[in-house]
């Protein structure tokens, strides 16, 4: 069984203007490019709408670099969406009303990332930057992967477990 890993926004923006930049740390672009040709990594329409709202050298490089194939219709989740809306819906106690509003706005990736994470959790994990937290402002991605029994990692864990470098 094949792993695919889905890229949530995070790892793209952090990684251009923090921890990889383009002009800096090609490789990790290179690679970036060459695991979405291969559809080792994927991503989702939501994602690439965050990332393509700001006009800078990452939509540039988006556009240039990562096929259609990269990128998914989070329409095809949509039932899983469902279960994670009311789930969300049902965190009143660990979660603000505004936490659970940002988590369920249409615009917002990352219940669309989780529900077509979902939909093949055996074979999908999420990548992210995003860490478990407490706090009761953002229902974050390793929270909600918690109670779905989804696996995510961050980039540099999925490098090793691929076996890939830059």
């Amino acid at each position: 069984m094949d792993l695919v890993f889905i890229i949530d926004t995070n790892v793209f923006i952090q990684a251009h203007r923090m921890t990889y930049p383009m002009d800096i740390v090609p490789g990790f672009w290179k690679k970036m490019a060459e695991l979405a040709e291969r559809e080792i990594i994927i991503s989702i329409d939501k994602v690439k709408n965050e990332i393509y709202k700001n006009d800078d050298e990452l939509k540039t490089w988006s556009k240039a670099n990562l096929p259609a194939k990269f990128w998914h219709n989070s329409a095809y989740a949509v039932t899983n969406y469902k279960q994670l809306a009311e789930w969300a819906a049902k965190q009143t106690q660990r979660y603000t009303p505004a936490a659970i509003q940002e988590f369920l706005d249409a615009d917002v990736a990352d219940a669309f990332v989780l529900a077509f994470a979902l939909s093949k959790s055996e074979t999908y994990q999420i990548v992210t930057y995003e860490v478990e937290s407490n706090k009761k402002g953002r229902i974050k991605i390793p929270d909600t992967c918690k109670a779905f029994q989804i696996e995510y990692l961050n980039p540099i864990e999925m490098f090793r477990k691929i076996g890939e470098g830059f």
